[in-house]
């Protein structure tokens, strides 16, 4: 089976951020798409605008005569379009499924992790201008999830939530950490989960992990390792017209390999632009790499500055503790820079059953906050678990509202239809994986 073969290729919940990037990177290679959605979104307007055909929501009409139908990982079998297409006799693949035939003879520099994973990608992509790009997030440099050039080379974010890295080709591959996730998809076995890392790692000829993740490193293959704590020094944030940069100086094995300047504060933010450094350096001249990086201008939904008046108001898409944890410690960095004196956070927790694997770690990542407002549970499709957040998040005094409204410049905190609070000046985060961010931008 190869992609030359497919003239048109429908995409089964093509509104999700790592479909959709994949079907944008087919239309751009002359691909006939169509695809199907729940409900629209803001993704399947873009698509819409660029000229491909959309449904809502899932129909067998959809499926009138394509080459070949991809879905998503969380369509099942007994999708009605699923079911439409098999009557046909057109071949279903999963994303999964689908991923070595798009990325088949492709130099494929994947970045797989828990955490850091889009933002690596991001600036591996601005680093390395000449290769395409399939991103798990919205880089802001080209204003996509997706850049298709001709070119062998790709950059690509790796999945390993459903084990979609095993399936992707590496050349090269990145590894950020390895902390647990997803344990459903590893049947919640460690050597299982630990194992496909190791999988992963071992498809690439070429390797750059976190060599001090606990995990990483132990891995007894050849790689190029990262040692934040000794390689990573002289960390400065400033501001540059406004943007929160990033300064510090690199070494590795014995090398100095200069300064560098990145979009973004924090120190996981050098230590994703250091492993994206690492990297390029198979390909590019150093100096080069060090003019590039300075092309990366961030990613949406990433510490994503949407207001930058008396109320400054950002969107994160930190889900997990340990990611709050980090935005949290430079959201105070950016704090003393930009002088704001107060700093409050909106979460909506993501899924009952990451809420309940890591209660302990959530109830303290948000320590030293001045206000907590705790939304509903975004479920994601899970069935409801019964957690006393008002008993485990007492301490912080939380406000627990049911959605927030953007007004103008300032943010409304609601309880049904009352507006029970507003905010109007200091810094506002909101974490989320979920819909808190079209609250945020005003766009529900």
């Amino acid at each position: 089976m190869a992609l030359k073969s497919f003239g048109s290729v429908h995409f089964i919940g093509i509104g999700g951020i790592g479909i959709s990037a994949l079907a944008k990177f087919l239309f751009a290679q002359g691909i006939k798409i169509s695809g199907s959605d729940m409900a629209e979104g803001c993704i399947t307007k873009e698509l819409q605008s660029m000229g491909i055909l959309i449904h809502i929501p899932h129909c067998k009409e959809a499926i009138k005569n394509p080459d070949l139908v991809i879905h998503s990982a969380i369509i099942k079998d007994s999708n009605i379009e699923v079911q439409e297409a098999k009557k046909k006799g057109i071949p279903v693949l999963s994303r999964k499924e689908a991923l070595p035939l798009i990325l088949a003879n492709k130099q494929v520099y994947a970045v797989a992790g828990a955490h850091g994973k889009s933002t690596t990608t991001a600036i591996l992509s601005a680093i390395l201008q000449d290769c395409s790009a399939l991103i798990g997030a919205e880089s802001k440099e080209f204003g996509s999830n997706t850049r298709a050039l001709k070119s062998e080379k790709i950059v690509f974010e790796a999945d390993e939530s459903d084990k979609s890295f095993l399936e992707c080709n590496p050349y090269c591959a990145i590894v950020t950490n390895a902390e647990p996730e997803h344990m459903e998809t590893y049947g919640h076995n460690l050597d299982k989960f630990y194992q496909a890392y190791k999988d992963f790692l071992a498809l690439a000829q070429y390797r750059i992990i976190n060599a001090e993740d606990a995990f990483l490193a132990k891995v007894d293959l050849e790689c190029v390792r990262l040692y934040p704590s000794k390689d990573i020094s002289e960390i400065e944030y400033f501001l540059d017209n406004n943007n929160p940069k990033t300064r510090f100086r690199l070494k590795n094995n014995h090398r100095d390999l200069g300064v560098f300047e990145v979009y973004g504060l924090g120190e996981h933010i050098a230590l994703d632009a250091s492993l994206a450094i690492l990297a390029a350096l198979e390909c590019m001249e150093l100096e080069e790499i060090r003019q590039n990086i300075q092309k990366f201008c961030g990613i949406k939904k990433r510490f994503d500055i949407l207001s930058d008046d008396e109320c400054v108001i950002i969107d994160d898409y930190a889900h997990h503790p340990t990611e709050i944890a980090a935005t949290l410690k430079s959201l105070r960095k950016y704090q003393e820079l930009i002088g704001k004196s107060s700093l409050c956070v909106i979460w909506q927790p993501h899924k009952y059953s990451r809420v309940r694997d890591n209660l302990k770690e959530f109830v303290e990542c948000f320590e030293g906050v001045d206000r907590l407002v705790i939304l509903p549970v975004y479920a994601a499709g899970e069935a409801k678990v019964e957690i006393d957040f008002r008993n485990l998040f007492a301490k912080y005094n939380p406000i627990f509202a049911d959605f927030v409204k953007r007004e103008k410049d300032s943010l409304g905190i609601y309880q049904g239809t009352q507006r029970i609070a507003k905010i109007k000046d200091g810094i506002i985060v909101g974490f989320n994986a979920g819909n808190l961010t079209y609250q945020l931008r005003g766009e529900i």
